[in-house]
């Protein structure tokens, strides 16, 4: 190798090393510090192509053969715009995976991978045997963990992967919704909020995941007392193409008899607006009752769930 050609191969390997750093600040402190220890140097990258993997226990940054990688079981994106996978893929055939996946080692000198999804699969339409990947040693918390933090930090996951990424962390490893929300950087009433949307029918789920309702219509409709009445709404607003704040409206004439219409009808805007801005904070019921300026605020629950929540938000403990 002539002196101009290892100057350009210790650059572009400093550059990847650079970009694994940038990649790792998804992390959250905790598991930054048990996956990537400040003292243990990156092992050199292999060269490529590679018939077989890494060493098993080797961190740090690596040319893996594609056909060792095998499928992160812990992600949470189900779709993939083919589109935009396409224009990735053109990219690598021309210039490479700039930003390299990251894998943990798994029995029979295979990797799992952990983040990097659509690198990966665009590497393999653009013909690609090898890909650069960073070497993890994580537990299944942490590889899950990496996999719903680059997701959400990308914004790549639609509202109900969100919904049931959050309740797996829940389930499979009794992760509260503080603790979630510290580890995602996303407030503790929104991973809350998403939570709770794994209670809509799975119809009205099904209108979520197609796009036809937004995050803010799912939380609206959870303010509604039934199932089929959730479905019926949900459909009307998919149908007729209504915003969030027609839908309210929509339920606020549900839930209003027409004698009591009369008498709202001369609310004051400002009023009738906090009113709403209140049910949308809260996810429940609020009716605000006033009289130059002076009155009361009425806060409507149907579970015990419902109530605990409202008195987190209410007391500043989210």
């Amino acid at each position: 190798m002539t002196t101009t050609a290892a100057t350009a191969a210790a650059n572009t390997a400093e550059k990847r090393k650079a970009l694994g750093r940038g990649l790792e600040s998804l992390l959250p402190g905790g598991v930054r510090s048990a996956v990537n220890p400040p003292a243990r140097p990156a092992a050199a990258p292999l060269p490529a192509p590679v018939a077989k993997a890494a060493p098993e226990n080797a961190e740090g940054l690596h040319e893996l053969a594609l056909a060792v990688i095998e499928r992160n079981p812990f992600q949470t994106r189900q779709r993939l715009d083919e589109a935009a996978l396409e224009e990735l893929a053109a990219s690598i055939r021309a210039s490479g995976v700039v930003q390299p996946i990251v894998v943990r080692p798994i029995s029979g000198g295979r990797f799992q991978l952990i983040a990097g999804q659509r690198r990966w699969e665009a590497s393999k339409r653009a013909g690609k045997s090898t890909v650069p990947a960073l070497v993890r040693e994580v537990s299944d918390q942490q590889a899950m963990e990496m996999t719903i933090v680059e997701n959400l930090q990308r914004r790549d996951l639609a509202t109900m992967e969100q919904a049931r990424a959050f309740e797996r962390l829940s389930r499979d490893f009794g992760m509260t919704q503080e603790q979630m929300a510290q580890r995602t950087g996303i407030d503790r009433t929104t991973v809350s909020n998403f939570i709770r949307l794994l209670k809509l029918p799975a119809e009205v789920q099904a209108l979520v995941e197609e796009d036809k309702l937004s995050f803010g219509h799912a939380k609206v409709l959870l303010s509604l007392p039934t199932p089929d009445i959730m479905i019926k709404v949900a459909h009307k607003v998919a149908e007729n193409e209504l915003s969030v704040r027609a839908l309210e409206e929509l339920i606020f004439a549900l839930e209003h008899p027409a004698e009591k219409i009369v008498k709202e009808q001369n609310v004051d805007p400002n009023v009738r607006e906090a009113q709403m801005e209140l049910e949308r904070s809260l996810g429940v019921r609020v009716q605000i009752k006033d009289r130059n300026g002076r009155g009361r605020i009425l806060i409507e629950y149907r579970s015990l769930e419902d109530f605990d929540r409202v008195v987190e938000v209410l007391s500043g403990k989210n």
